[in-house]
């Protein structure tokens, strides 16, 4: 029974690893997905080390050289204070990174949870949660996040917190979905007749079969809430100055587009290769999870 039971386990673990070369395979083949895999890990990677790479630091003002144009010494110039553009864009990128990062995070973990609910148990529960998620679905998602946010206050938990629980439903939709179409399979069958209980069903035997689409909707979904966080900083409902973030930088460029357009331009840049950049992983990721194509 032992020997048995040690096969079964191997080939498990070759079939995983199968699996898992082979979506690195077609992942490989994408050249935009890789690139936009190295432009996200060096900018978390700039994130990380902004206290190392920055060369000034982000807050140091010096008014008689305010709004100076880019320079070998300044390669971003310097904003309505004199401080180091360059500089605060490094460090917002840990602001924006870090809140877009954690909401999808808490998008992923409710969204998926509830999906995953709703598609095994069905009935009440299923007309509950589907219920909720049409009703999250028609109100405009922005307006309510700033509604909530000038409710509880802004600052960079309350903003993370909320988006992650405003954008969970597109999450429960797509695990509903899959659940629905794997709770009536042989395996979670077998499962169940072996005395499984229903939570380790859904978590052991029917969520890793959920992951494809969840993963690449996470992707996505960080660039939307890094979106959305440089939204409501530019409005003044995300982060607060002195702070930096590309939206609150972005806020104070739009005063300075005719004499010092490089004080929105740099920031702006940031945010559309980012968005890009998680656009073009999660494109990748959708080709190489998807089980109808081909090596």
């Amino acid at each position: 029974m032992a020997k048995g039971t040690d096969m079964a386990t191997e080939e498990t673990e070759y079939l995983e690893q199968s699996w898992a070369l082979l979506v690195w395979r077609r992942f490989r083949r994408h050249r935009l997905a890789l690139v936009g895999a190295a432009v996200i890990l060096l900018l978390y990677a700039m994130a990380i080390f902004a206290p190392y790479l920055a060369p000034y630091p982000p807050n140091d003002v010096n008014p008689a050289r305010r709004l100076e144009l880019p320079s070998l010494a300044h390669p971003f110039g310097l904003d309505e204070l004199g401080r180091d553009l360059l500089s605060r864009v490094m460090y917002g990128a840990r602001i924006s990174l870090s809140i877009g990062f954690v909401a999808a995070g808490i998008s992923l973990v409710v969204g998926v949870f509830l999906g995953a609910l709703a598609g095994y148990y069905g009935g009440v529960v299923d007309n509950i949660i589907m219920r909720t998620v049409d009703v999250l679905m028609s109100i405009p998602a922005f307006l309510l996040i700033i509604a909530i946010v000038a409710a509880v206050g802004p600052n960079m938990l309350n903003v993370m917190v909320v988006i992650g629980l405003t954008h969970w439903s597109g999450y429960a939709r797509v695990t509903r979905g899959t659940v629905l179409s794997l709770r009536s399979q042989e395996f979670v069958e077998a499962a169940r007749a072996i005395g499984g209980g229903s939570l380790r069903v859904i978590l052991r035997h029917i969520l890793p079969n959920c992951l494809a689409p969840v993963i690449v909707l996470a992707t996505l979904n960080v660039a939307g809430a890094i979106l959305i966080e440089t939204s409501l900083s530019f409005l003044g409902f995300g982060v607060q100055p002195p702070t930096a973030s590309w939206g609150t930088i972005l806020n104070t460029g739009r005063q300075y587009m005719r004499n010092a357009p490089h004080i929105a331009l740099f920031p702006g840049l940031a945010i559309t290769v980012t968005v890009l950049a998680f656009n073009l992983l999660g494109d990748g990721l959708r080709d190489a999870l998807d089980p109808k194509l081909k090596l």
